[in-house]
């Protein structure tokens, strides 16, 4: 099974949180490696939007808020190097809406 094709993955979860630099949690470090930073944040974008096209949920589990899901996948970066990641999404109990949460390297 795949998620739907119309998820929602903010601008602001990219900017503010994936390539934003943190003392902890960082993911920006990982991202970079592959190309990805502030100045070309819609191809993360996009890419992430490709990486659910082409891989199925591994993972499903339930919460207060509503069904979350994993899907490993590979990003190609603007650099061309590859990266292997996790990502999690949920679907909104209120909305019935599916929203990038997050990532982390994957195996």
């Amino acid at each position: 099974m795949k998620l739907p094709e119309d998820v929602i993955i903010s601008r602001e979860k990219l900017l503010r949180y994936l390539l934003l630099p943190r003392e902890v949690n960082d993911k920006s470090q990982f991202l970079s490696q592959a190309g990805y930073s502030y100045v070309n944040w819609n191809q993360l974008r996009s890419d992430l939007y490709e990486l659910i096209t082409k891989n199925e949920i591994e993972n499903t589990t339930s919460s207060p808020y509503g069904t979350k899901y994993t899907v490993r996948g590979i990003l190609t970066g603007p650099n061309g190097r590859q990266l292997h990641v996790v990502t999690v999404w949920i679907t909104l109990k209120a909305t019935n809406k599916t929203r990038f949460v997050t990532l982390f390297p994957g195996k």
